[in-house]
């Protein structure tokens, strides 16, 4: 319990912070004003910090000086990350703490609205090992299956898994090798997905958000590796999963001529939105190749176009989430909420909402050209609450105002 200063000061709050905004104690003590030791005494929770000092530190951070004393929400499970080698521990962190604002965003909207109903595959594998190849290729097969999407190309996976219950976050985290995590929130009783925007590439951004969905599918119950070996064999069967969801073999496979070169692949590219890369490693999956076929299309591949771009890749933009940007502005739109008070009925900084949630720069600081999306559910008591426009009903909302 803290000894001096204001009450309930959480303490987790300050380490939460930390993280989010990469700073070390004895830089946020220098901005702060206060000693290093000060600091420490607040992350530790054997002090907390007098109210003028609050303000300054919460204006420092760019949170609200209410935020600190908010008891924090149960934190994600550890995520499972796409680089496990290169990745700096401070940049871990950072992204940890940013999937537990999202988790916040979230559940302080789902206080006014109900997300769509959890529809996710479930697998019950504890150990790696027990996952085969055609367990992988049955889950993908089972997940298209549930979600009746059939066996062509998906047209928008971002939509499709948001549909499913998903809570996703894309934006841009400045740390190139991470390019993707995912973890499930007990709070909110369902997964969340942050995929980096730092390269606007949407065959790559597809491709990253269904090995996430393998991740969720297949390794939920199995604990986070630290041996290499381990991690490499989560990531092989992630990506397995990755490739036979967007590319099924009962028809992609079909489409797929012999011997192929690099310009059919770039037709079947444009056709189910995955790159010539991934496609070579599927049809090796496949066995439509063996593996001298495949390395010799990449050395092709290489020599042609570079390693790391292939023609055509900025002309599929990345998909987008939707679900937490409409949410609000569904809320701005009914009078739900204010414009201005939703950031503080959350506590984060209007950027960092705007961030989380995919909402335009400045979106907050002036009225937003709202789309139309769902219609807000009749008050617990009978009386209808205002109804949008016809169109279709993507998020079912409770409306329940604050008292």
């Amino acid at each position: 319990m803290s000894r001096g200063g204001i009450q309930g000061f959480e303490n987790e709050r300050l380490s939460q912070i930390l993280a989010a905004r990469r700073l070390s104690q004895a830089q946020l003590a220098s901005l702060v004003g206060v000693s290093p030791a000060t600091v420490s005494k607040w992350r530790s929770g054997t002090q907390a910090p007098e109210r003028d000092t609050l303000e300054r530190l919460a204006g420092v951070v760019n949170v609200t000086p209410e935020w600190f004393t908010r008891t924090p929400s149960a934190k994600v499970s550890l995520p499972l990350f796409r680089s496990n080698a290169s990745a700096h521990v401070a940049a871990r962190a950072m992204l940890e703490a940013r999937m537990e604002w999202a988790q916040d965003v979230a559940l302080a909207l789902s206080e006014f609205v109900d997300y769509p109903a959890l529809n996710l595959l479930t697998r019950q594998f504890r150990e790696p090992d027990e996952i085969t190849p055609d367990e992988i290729e049955l889950a993908a097969s089972e997940c298209r299956d549930l979600w009746r999407i059939g066996r062509t190309a998906v047209p928008d996976l971002a939509l499709a898994i948001e549909g499913a219950g998903v809570i996703l976050i894309r934006e841009e985290t400045g740390i190139s090798q991470i390019e993707g995590l995912s973890a499930w929130s007990e709070a909110l009783g369902r997964p969340l997905v942050l995929l980096s925007a730092d390269k606007d590439n949407g065959y790559r951004s597809r491709f990253d958000l269904a090995h996430e969905l393998g991740h969720l599918i297949l390794h939920r119950h199995i604990p986070r590796p630290t041996e290499r070996d381990r991690h490499k064999q989560l990531e092989q069967q992630a990506h397995r999963f990755a490739g036979a969801f967007l590319l099924p073999a009962e028809t992609f496979a079909n489409e797929v001529r012999t011997p192929a070169t690099l310009d059919d692949l770039l037709l079947l590219k444009r056709r189910w939105g995955v790159s010539v890369a991934a496609i070579v490693m599927r049809l090796r999956a496949l066995k439509i190749l063996d593996e001298e076929g495949a390395q010799l299309l990449f050395k092709r591949r290489s020599a042609r176009w570079g390693a790391k771009s292939e023609p055509g890749d900025g002309d599929r933009p990345p998909e987008r989430p939707r679900l937490l940007r409409r949410t609000i502005d569904l809320l701005v739109e009914e009078n739900v909420m204010p414009l201005d008070s939703i950031p503080r009925h959350i506590g984060l900084a209007a950027h960092d909402i705007e961030m989380l949630t995919g909402l335009s720069e400045g979106y907050f600081q002036g009225k937003p050209k709202v789309v139309q999306f769902a219609r807000l559910r009749p008050a617990s008591d009978g009386s209808s609450g205002p109804v949008a426009a016809e169109g279709n009903t993507v998020v079912p909302f409770r409306f329940t105002p604050k008292r």
